[in-house]
This record gives C-alpha cells, structure tokens and sequence, in this order.
C-alpha cells in the first residue's frame, strides 16, 4: 500500500491507534477526520505529504511526531486536535498551512524550525494552553491571527532580524501587553514599532543579537538495563517524550498465538527555546540466546545455558547497534531481506556494532541465537 485516499476513516470514532507503514507516501484529505478514539498515530519516514483536514477534530490524539520526509502541513491538518499536547514539527517542513493547529487547546509550546518561511492565517488560533512561542529567523511572513485566542502566551522568542510580514491581528486576544518578546538586539526598535509587535508588554534582547539561532537539542541515547529504559542527551536540561509500543497488543482471529516480546521505541528530547531533536529509536527484543562455556582462553561472563535475554537494537545511517549485558559473547548477525549476509560481530563489554552500506528506508534481518528480527535502517 502506497496511499491512504481521501476520507478513509473519516469518522471512525472508536479507532483507538494507527500504525501506517512505510510504503505509504501520502496521507489523503480527510482520512482520520473525526476519529475522536484514536489516541496515537505513528506516520513514517515514507509519507511526504500530510492532506487537508487529514486529523481533523481528532480530539483524542496526544502527541504527533511528524517525521523529516514531510515539507508542508497542509491546511486545518490537526484542526481542534484539542487534547494533543506536543508536536515536532521536523526540518524539513517549510510552510505550515491555514488552521493548520487551530483549536489545539491541549498544545503548550511550540518551537518552528529553521526551515519555515511560512506561517499561514489562523494556524495556531485558539491553542489556549499555549505558553511559549519559538519562531525562527527563516520565518518572512506570518498570516492572519495566526497566534490569536492564545491567551496564556508568556514568551515569544523571534530570530528574525528583518521583522516578518504580518497583519495587526496575528495575536488577537492573545494580551501581548502582558507578554515578553525576545528579539536579535539590533532589531529590537524595529519590532518596538511595528504592529502587533509593538504591543507587547516587555522586549528583551537574544543574548548574542544576529549571529545567534535555535539551537536544537541533540539527539537522545536509548539505554536497557536492569529491566528498565532510560535515555541520556547532550544538551542539559532537556525533557523526554518517548513512546513504547508492544507490536503483540492488537487483533487476534487465530487460536493460536505467538507472543514476540518486541517493543518499538521512540524519543525526542525538548527544551524551552530550542528547537526539538530528530526522534530517535530502538528496538527492544527477548532472544533465546545460547553461549558457550567460559573457558580461560576465552574469559567472558557467558555460560553454557540457554536463556531468554534482552536485545536492544538500534539501526541509523548504515551502522547497526546491539546493546545487551546479558547476551555477553553471543554472536549477531545482520542479513538483506533475500538472505544476503551484510555482517556479523560478537557482543562485547554489553555491546556490537556492525557498520553496513545499507540507505534509510531499507529493511534488513538481525539474528541472534534462534532469533530473527526484521528492521529498517533509519
């Protein structure tokens, strides 16, 4: 399947979850307007294009992680997405479209990235929760009431040197008077007297004036051990949205089941003032592993038993990790999805990496022990 069509699940309201795979290019116009059940949706690197009023009044959906792949948001795309509470919206976006997140009272900040030159009419009217507003300096134009109704906005933070092209309303009954704008310090005066800028209540300089940017935050680590997941990031401060999705936990029509213990993870690390991080993602599996005896030639932790044993696997751009204490000596092998053997390496101080030639999007096999796990290289 390469496409969803326009009005696909319009009104499915008791959909509760969508895993889109990545085959699919594009989304259609409509199609999961209206599913007030559905909660997550996972849109993968394959879909460039995101249709009008795709998620209309899903009001139910908590969090969006709009993969690089996508270049625009199109028009009423997540409209009245009321409960949705964060969004990452990827490098590769250049416009956001009309009413594009009106009406997501649930969203509480907003970082654009560097890549948007457009922000159009109305497309975060209404986020009533919103409170802090990143707008980078690629930014030139920002359309009609744009951030109006967002009346809880405290700090916007535009790097724009040239002031961008806006109309007067774009924060409409959001009371700017009561609100700080930061600004590059040799513009300030022209945001001062520039409507609807100048109606903020206090200005403040960006330390470092032209010269300075959103930063983004770097890219989370994914750890496992001792039965639990955690997550480490270069840049300090940062807070974690992650996501864990048990690939067992759906339909079954069979009488008999087979229980894989795999978990999809995913995380992104967020900062107020910096842009969010590309998602990163592993792999979680339990394995059947058999070691061999330790002997003195060969001193490692492994014994001769035969036990299930975590693997955590992540794959990005052409290098394979496989952390897992357990799994101390066990050989890893990676495979094409037609047999063809790509490498192979033995766990050592918790660790394998096996560097490969293989492009994002490409689907490969781990095998470990008895164990075989399909992948795709991000």
């Amino acid at each position: 399947m390469t496409s969803i069509g326009a009005y696909a699940f319009d009104g499915c309201s008791g959909l509760t979850a969508v895993n889109i795979p990545n085959s699919v290019t594009s989304i259609g116009e409509y199609a999961f307007s209206y599913c007030s059940g559905l909660t997550a949706v996972n849109i993968p690197n394959s879909v460039t294009s995101i249709g009008e009023s795709a998620f209309w009044d899903c009001s139910g959906l908590t969090s969006v992680n709009i993969p690089n792949s996508v270049t625009s948001i199109e028009l009423y795309a997540f409209y009245r997405c009321s409960g949705l509470t964060s969004v990452t919206i990827p490098n590769s976006v250049t416009s956001i479209g009309e009413y594009a997140f009106s009406d997501c009272s649930g969203l509480t900040s907003v970082t654009i990235p560097n890549s948007v030159t457009y922000i159009g009419w109305y497309a975060f009217k209404g986020c009533s929760g919103l409170t802090s507003v990143t707008i980078p300096k690629s930014v030139t134009y920002i359309g009609e009431s744009a951030f109006a109704k967002c009346s809880k906005i405290e700090e916007v933070y535009c790097y724009a040197e040239k002031v961008p092209s806006t109309v007067a309303d774009a924060f409409q009954d959001s009371y700017p008077q009561y609100a700080t704008l930061f600004v590059p310090a040799n513009s300030i005066n022209d945001y001062k007297t520039t409507a609807p800028w100048s109606e903020f209540g206090t200005f403040k300089t960006i330390e470092g004036g032209a010269d300075t940017e959103t930063k983004k935050c770097a890219t989370p680590t994914i750890h496992y051990a001792d039965k639990k997941l955690s997550y480490s990031c270069e840049t300090e401060g940062v807070e974690y949205i992650s996501e864990i999705k048990d690939v067992d936990i759906r339909k079954y029509y069979d009488g008999e089941i087979s229980l894989t213990a795999t978990y999809e993870i995913s995380v992104y690390a967020t900062k107020t003032g910096c842009e969010n991080s590309d998602v990163a993602t592993a792999t979680l599996v339990w394995t059947e592993a058999v070691f061999t005896e330790t002997t003195p030639s060969t001193p490692t932790s492994a014994k001769a038993v035969s036990q299930a044993v975590p693997l955590l696997i992540t794959a990005q751009g052409g290098t394979v990790t496989i952390q897992s204490r357990e799994a101390e000596g066990q050989t890893v092998s990676l495979y094409t999805i037609d047999g063809k053997t790509l490498g192979s390496a033995s766990i050592l101080g918790g660790q394998a990496t096996i560097h490969t030639n293989q492009p994002a999007g490409t689907p490969f096999i781990v095998k470990a022990g008895a164990r075989s796990v399909r992948m795709l290289m991000r």
